[in-house]
């Protein structure tokens, strides 16, 4: 009732993961409600998942699809969207654009027949497809599917990232999993010490895998138990959007107690960085996107980047209580951790990206 897919910076293609998108989307019979950051295929990606969208539409499934607009970006997490606004609104569905401005509508998730959710941290771009580390749960569950259409249902009446999120996180049974829906940013502050509380807890391993960790709780409580020694952590961050991060903590005094706590926790944990591209419009975007959090036999894995900026936007997370789940999740992380060398902080001020005064 829950399956994981994981996906890596060269490992499938983008027609691929279409193909998997226009599957998914495929057994529609009653609705389809789309939330996605950002929506940028072409070639024949593109046109499979529209063939699918509009092949639903047309055999009377109800379509519903917002996306986010209007970000001023670049900013380095997460990355300004380039969705077309032009090409969405040409297809014959329903759609809605939420303003990104001050906050994002950072959602990744497709519910089915308010029966099934599509959720993680892949964004549906052609890059993301194809260049990016991604994690992706789907969830077969009426009792999730029906928060997750509660969610869909606040952003489509209101167009608004700052009055959504209010969905409780409470947990439901799918099979034997306790599953809880985390949704931000009503419960973003509330999300980011639930994770910092688990990998308090955890007694034999934590692992991480998160573009950027700038989130006080989360990160405080990283250095904590990287210290203390007695728990096995280890992690991957993207390391050139860490580096935008710190220039940006060096340049607010009120964050620069985070520089040595995370230089501290990094090093003592041996986390990897990926040297990905750094952001231009016309480069590739070869980010390390996953985000996942695993404290002993709990994990967390969504749209959610460790930061505080992740607390603000609407986001979505699962935090699922199962061993075996908890060991793929570990698993993927160490597998990936593996491809990329030690991150690297830098030691001065140098400007190498422009930054969100929100992370």
């Amino acid at each position: 009732m829950i399956e994981l897919r994981f996906y890596r910076d060269g490992g499938q293609s983008a027609a691929e993961v279409a193909n998997e998108v226009a599957e998914f989307l495929g057994e529609a019979k009653v609705s389809l409600e789309l939330a996605l950051y950002d929506v940028r295929l072409h070639d024949d990606a593109a046109k499979i998942v529209a063939q699918a969208l509009v092949g639903a539409q047309d055999r009377g499934v109800a379509v519903r699809l917002v996306y986010n607009v209007d970000h001023p970006g670049p900013i380095p997490v997460p990355p300004p969207p380039q969705t077309a606004p032009e090409l969405l609104e040409a297809l014959p569905i329903d759609t809605r654009p939420i303003p990104g401005v001050p906050d994002l509508m950072h959602h990744k998730y497709v519910v089915r027949d308010r029966e099934t959710v599509w959720t993680g941290s892949m964004n549906w771009t052609q890059d993301s497809w194809s260049r990016q580390e991604n994690a992706i749960a789907i969830v077969h569950s009426r009792e999730l599917a029906y928060a997750y259409g509660l969610n869909f249902d606040e952003l489509w009446a209101t167009g608004d990232v700052i009055d959504s999120g209010k969905v409780e996180p409470r947990p439901v049974d799918v099979g034997a999993i306790e599953v809880r829906p985390w949704f931000s940013p009503e419960h973003g502050e509330a999300l980011a010490h639930r994770i910092a509380k688990r990998i308090g807890q955890a007694r034999r391993r934590v692992r991480v895998a998160s573009p950027v960790l700038s989130s006080g709780p989360i990160l405080g409580t990283l250095a904590e138990v990287c210290s203390d020694g007695k728990v096995d952590v280890a992690g991957i961050v993207d390391d050139t959007q860490v580096d935008g991060v710190l220039y940006q903590w060096w340049l607010n005094g009120n964050a620069s107690w985070k520089v040595p706590a995370l230089r501290r926790f990094l090093e003592a944990a041996g986390f990897a960085g990926k040297p990905s591209t750094k952001w231009a419009s016309d480069t590739v975007h070869d980010y390390m996107q996953a985000k996942i959090v695993v404290a002993d036999d709990i994990s967390f894995v969504g749209s959610f980047n460790l930061s505080l900026s992740g607390e603000l936007n609407a986001e979505n997370v699962l935090e699922l209580k199962d061993a075996a789940i908890a060991d793929r999740l570990a698993a993927f992380v160490d597998e990936i951790r593996a491809l990329y060398p030690p991150v690297t902080l830098p030691e001065d001020k140098t400007p190498v990206a422009s930054a969100s005064p929100l992370l």
